[in-house]
């Protein structure tokens, strides 16, 4: 695992994942997750484990995508699981994470939905 920053509290998640992004970090953003975490992206798919979501992060990171950072919302904490989330700066949807804390007191994503539509009818 990297031995970048940890997230002290919920919220230093949705920080360090736009700073290890935009420096084109897959591993440092593979570090975020939890070793069993799912992530439901690509649209319509889900990625499975630490690993597979760092391949996946230094294929999207191969086209140089810039990450804005994005205001959280308030973070709801039940012991040592939280819900996180954020508004996309475009208004498209939503984005939520479920963090769990570790044994040293930082936090690593469980489940990640890094992308919600809203319905249409």
């Amino acid at each position: 695992m990297s031995e970048n920053e940890k997230a002290l509290k919920p919220e230093d998640l949705t920080r360090l994942f736009v700073e290890r992004a935009n420096a084109g970090d897959a591993a440092g953003l593979a570090a975020l997750y939890d070793e069993e975490a799912v992530m439901a992206y690509p649209p319509g798919s889900t990625t499975v484990g630490r690993e597979a979501i760092r391949q996946l992060w230094e294929k999207v990171l191969s086209n140089g995508p810039r990450f804005e950072p994005e205001e959280p919302l308030p973070t709801l904490v039940f012991g040592d699981i939280a819900l996180t989330s954020t508004p996309p700066k475009d208004g498209s949807g939503a984005r939520a994470q479920v963090v769990k804390r570790q044994a040293d007191g930082s936090w690593l994503r469980i489940i990640d939905q890094p992308e919600f539509r809203p319905p249409t009818s």
